[in-house]
């Protein structure tokens, strides 16, 4: 039985997390935890989570129930992320990180943290969007000539990241397909008189409005015809069972960095 711990049991991710592991076989949530001066700390955590009693109270950190899980499972902020993973990292246990709006700096100590412990890290743990970036690679290297790329994609207005980590990700798959630097090559924003669009260029766009859980548009676009592949997540559940399908697999792996596509069997 994989022994979970989950953080921010009363965050949007963290509740789900939780209902979503009700039932599954072969793991249990042994504890959760949030920032020490968070309301939800002491209650139960089926309180905070919006289910029934589960006789287990939230911590007011990871230290205090680190030992009681064999995974930790965290969609929070950059900061505590990392500095929660530092501590799995030294206690020897296994991570699933769906935390996205890292600097450059600390994907690289997230790298260098994952070669040392047991992490999937990946900035979307839904099954279809995981199949989306198999599927954008391929359809880039056929339309590789003559066909224009734009990202665009939508979250609700309280998202504090942009342009999201899995529009971001899809840019970096297109870009690997098409032996492009993205650093050269990607398009954030346009505005004013800004000349022609170039042939290499790879447009991400940002949207956010209201209360919208995730949608991202990929568009081929050609002289007389445009392909679109699109996602759109109805609710956040379909992430939270990606995470828990990530935390049963990532227990028994060796030591190592993973993404969705390790999880999935994609690669």
């Amino acid at each position: 039985m994989v022994r979970a711990i989950v953080s921010g049991p009363a965050g949007r991710m963290g509740g789900r997390i939780i209902h979503m592991m009700e039932g599954v076989e072969g793991i249990t949530l042994a504890a959760a935890f949030e920032q020490p001066d968070h309301p939800g700390v002491g209650k139960d955590v089926g309180e905070v989570a919006g289910l029934p009693a589960k006789g287990i109270k939230v911590s007011g950190s990871l230290a205090e129930v680190l030992p009681q899980g064999d995974v930790v499972i965290e969609f929070t902020h950059p900061e505590p992320s990392l500095a929660h993973l530092k501590m799995v990292a030294d206690a020897g246990k296994a991570m699933v990180l769906g935390t996205t709006g890292f600097s450059p700096a600390q994907l690289a100590e997230i790298r260098a943290l994952g070669a040392r412990t047991r992490l999937v890290f990946a900035p979307n743990m839904s099954v279809g969007v995981n199949l989306m970036f198999r599927v954008v690679a391929d359809i880039a290297k056929v339309l590789s000539q003559g066909y224009d790329v734009e990202i665009v994609e939508a979250h609700h207005r309280l998202k504090k990241d942009a342009p999201s980590g899995t529009a971001l990700k899809l840019a970096q798959v297109i870009a690997s397909a098409l032996d492009r630097d993205l650093e050269k090559v990607g398009v954030y924003a346009r505005h004013g008189i800004i000349g022609e669009r170039t042939p290499a260029e790879i447009g991400i766009q940002t949207v956010r409005a209201g209360d919208i859980v995730g949608e991202h548009t990929v568009l081929f676009g050609g002289m007389g015809e445009r392909l679109e592949i699109i996602h759109r997540a109805h609710s956040r559940d379909n992430f939270a069972r990606g995470a828990v399908r990530a935390a049963q697999w990532i227990v028994g792996q060796a030591p190592g960095l993973y993404d969705m596509q390790d999880v999935l069997g994609l690669k």
